[in-house]
């Protein structure tokens, strides 16, 4: 459980805190929420997504239930790296999208002082870490790993199942392409597909 109000303002450091979990199991809804209260709170926000996230809209980071926030999108990591300037906390959404350099961004912007705020999917659609998650996690101060309802059983899913046939390791797509599966059921849907 993250806890938002054990930091010592006065130490010097930063931390990075990671939203992860499958789709349509409310990461960037608790990205929008955490940075949303950021900006009540009158600290300066900057917002990143990758250029490869262009589902909804090329210039927001929006939810699926169609909250958005603005945001820059940036086609590399280091790209971040150059755009901040002056701020208090950065919030970076679809991480696992980025370059293995995203890691080091994040540790760098939080060495500097500054709140990390980055979400993503842990997993991609046959199970397996997704990109640089593994090591933001193992960095990371503060991990949330949250769960959709899995769509056949009822129960918490933590799996996103690829519904069509395409083996890309990227693929965009929303309930058409994907749902979200408790262990079980994927298990019994990969063993099928094979």
């Amino acid at each position: 459980m993250f806890l938002e109000n054990t930091v010592n303002h006065t130490e010097q450091f930063g931390w990075i805190e990671v939203i992860s979990g499958s789709m349509f199991s409310g990461k960037t809804e608790e990205l929008i929420r955490r940075l949303r209260r950021a900006k009540i709170a009158k600290q300066k926000v900057e917002i990143f997504k990758p250029t490869t996230d262009s589902r909804y809209d090329p210039e927001m980071v929006v939810s699926h239930d169609a909250n958005e926030i603005r945001s820059t999108p940036v086609p590399a990591a280091s790209n971040i790296r150059l755009l901040v300037n002056d701020v208090d906390v950065v919030g970076i959404d679809e991480a696992q999208f980025f370059d293995d350099e995203i890691v080091t961004v994040c540790n760098d912007l939080a060495n500097r002082g500054i709140r990390v705020i980055v979400a993503g999917l842990d997993m991609d659609f046959e199970g397996k870490p997704f990109g640089p998650m593994p090591n933001l996690m193992a960095t990371a101060e503060y991990v949330t790993k949250v769960h959709a309802v899995c769509t056949q059983t009822g129960n918490l899913a933590h799996f996103s199942h690829r519904k069509t046939d395409d083996k890309k390791l990227v693929v965009l797509g929303e309930t058409e392409n994907y749902e979200p599966l408790s262990r079980k059921a994927f298990f019994n849907a990969t063993k099928k597909d094979k």
